[in-house]
């Protein structure tokens, strides 16, 4: 918690300063009430006191109670704005360490913890904190002078009070005893609901398909009883501490009028007054310490699971990526386009054995350069090594005739155009979906956008659109079919004009006459820019300057479509599953 606090800005630091000079100046206004009341008790006793005197005593402790309010609204205001913008200072910095992430920190936290970090959690540090800076830091002082304030009226009363104050914290200490290692697994707990509720979300189509709908019911009710259990204890635990505070604070007035009595009976007639008047200001200043305490219980609870929120959020912040940037923006000069692997060999984050192994080949600029192999040959991992998702365990990924884990990552990506195996649309339009991101050269045109749909074959149902380009486009691109959404990802790394474009099995989607109509286009329209394609249709890569076949992580033969069905059995084994003899040779 104190690392999150080292977030706060000076203006912030300023607003809790005067957070606190409020609380103190409200405290000493809560103390002085007593005192106006005491001098009414004696004025209301005494025989000849005047009216105005009593009038005036009545006018100051409506003052304090005015004063008291005030106080109380403005520092309400300030620890709501405070707490607000440490909330927002929190979300914006996880978001945009998220976003740094490379494929491991994010398999590592999964992402429905991160997404719990970034809400839920953020939100129990920021209660907290609105809380403790509306009571935590008021409470101690009116407790402590109100109990200075009582132990110079006879230590009858102090002995009442601190044994009733004493009965509260043991009470408190027990209860936190019993629910902190409960707040402990209910933030993980949310991580398992958040969890099954996405799986629902995004696997709907699928769970529908297989009348799976009672399997992710149990899957979810699960998650939530644990929850809800938890809950549970901790809820149990803590309304123990209403009826013990009541019995606390209940038997301590009662002490107070007992010890009062004794004390008047003791005196006398005529000296009666003076105990009278300190037990109706000990009876007030006993209801600050209990109210103060009470104060502290509502705020205590949220401590433990606010700590547990922090520390997860500081896991998340203090989490060095494990993929650093480099210093360079340019390759070698005269270079461009051009992607080397040598002797690469890759193993995933915790894996017996290595997914890569001895990976050597050059794909030089304009040229066409695919990849084809069994499912789990490793096409899409050596993809990724190219992106920098992952990093080479051994050997070298060069761009450029540089080393990719040299090169500023926002520079590597300028040089490329990526469409994944999973065609992702954003919430917006299909003219903000093509223009997306920032390609280091200026923003797209209206033309840069029209001329990439084109080339990716999307004009004709894009203008079919209402709106045109600017069509709303839902989040996932739900209203588009799987074609559609490939054409517009193809066209968003086109509209790029990059000088190497990466084709994550980015046809598989489409017709054979569309995939054909877009290969074309293409070579004509991209014809400077080298294309990466990873494919499972030997149709689709059948024109290909080089053919690269991985088998098991291994490259099994490399060459031409006519080559390698003389020379390479497996991509052989491959074409024959897929095409006839006549299409082969055709």
């Amino acid at each position: 918690m104190l690392k999150i606090l080292k977030l706060l800005k000076p203006k912030e630091w300023r607003q809790v300063f005067a957070v606190f000079i409020l609380a103190v100046t409200q405290v000493w206004i809560d103390l002085k009430f007593p005192d106006y009341l005491a001098t009414i008790t004696r004025l209301v006793q005494t025989p000849g006191s005047r009216i105005g005197d009593i009038w005036m005593a009545g006018v100051y402790m409506l003052i304090c109670a005015l004063s008291s309010l005030a106080c109380v609204i403005v520092i309400s205001f300030l620890a709501s704005r405070t707490s607000a913008a440490l909330a927002a200072r929190l979300r914006s910095m996880i978001f945009t360490k998220v976003g740094s992430f490379s494929m491991e920190e994010t398999g590592r936290f999964s992402t429905a913890s991160l997404i719990t970090r970034s809400t839920n959690d953020v939100t129990q540090v920021q209660t907290f904190f609105m809380a403790g800076l509306q009571m935590l830091l008021k409470v101690p002082i009116l407790a402590i002078g109100g109990i200075l304030k009582i132990a110079g009226k006879g230590y009858e009363w102090t002995l009442a009070t601190a044994s009733a104050l004493g009965f509260m914290l043991l009470v408190v200490a027990c209860a936190m005893w019993v629910v902190l290692p409960i707040f402990s697994r209910m933030q993980s707990l949310v991580d398992n609901l958040n969890l099954a509720v996405r799986e629902s979300l995004t696997g709907r189509f699928v769970i529908r398909a297989y009348n799976a709908e009672g399997f992710q019911t149990g899957k979810f009710s699960r998650a939530n009883e644990g929850f809800t259990q938890a809950d549970q204890r901790t809820n149990r635990a803590m309304a123990a501490m209403g009826p013990a505070m009541s019995i606390a604070s209940n038997g301590l007035v009662l002490a107070i009028y007992i010890i009062g009595a004794s004390m008047i009976i003791k005196a006398g007639p005529p000296s009666a007054l003076l105990p009278f008047s300190n037990m109706v200001v000990m009876s007030s200043y006993a209801a600050q310490v209990m109210t103060a305490v009470k104060f502290i219980t509502k705020v205590l609870p949220r401590w433990p699971r606010a700590s547990v929120s922090a520390k997860r959020i500081n896991e998340v912040l203090d989490t060095d990526p494990a993929l650093s940037d480099g210093l360079l923006s340019e390759g070698i000069s005269g270079v461009r386009g051009e992607v080397l692997f040598q002797n690469v060999s890759f193993r995933y984050p915790g894996a017996a054995a290595n997914v890569l192994e001895d990976i050597s080949f050059t794909a030089r600029q304009g040229e066409t350069v695919a990849f084809v192999g069994s499912t789990g040959s490793g096409k899409t991992t050596l993809i990724n090594l190219v992106l920098r998702f992952y990093e080479a365990t051994q050997g070298q990924v060069m761009v450029d005739g540089v080393d990719v884990r040299n090169y500023n990552r926002k520079s590597l990506y300028n040089k490329i155009g990526y469409v994944p195996q999973k065609a992702a649309l954003f919430k917006g339009t299909v003219a903000s979906n093509v223009a997306f991101g920032d390609n280091g050269r200026g923003r797209y045109s209206a033309v840069d956008v029209e001329k990439a749909v084109k080339t990716a074959q999307g004009k004709d149902f894009v203008e079919e659109l209402e709106g045109g380009y600017q069509a709303a486009v839902s989040q996932g691109g739900a209203t588009f079919s799987g074609g559609q959404k490939q054409r517009l990802s193809i066209a968003r790394a086109i509209c790029r004009k990059p000088e190497i474009l990466i084709f994550d099995d980015a046809f598989s989607a489409l017709d054979y006459k569309t995939d054909r109509e877009l290969r074309n286009a293409l070579r004509n329209e991209a014809a400077g820019a080298t294309r990466l394609i990873v494919a499972q249709r030997i149709g689709a890569i059948m024109d290909a300057d080089r053919i690269i076949v991985l088998d098991e992580g291994r490259i099994a033969g490399q060459g031409t479509h006519k080559e390698l069905l003389q020379t390479c059995r497996v991509y052989r084994e491959i074409a024959m599953s897929q095409l006839s003899e006549e299409e082969l040779v055709s």
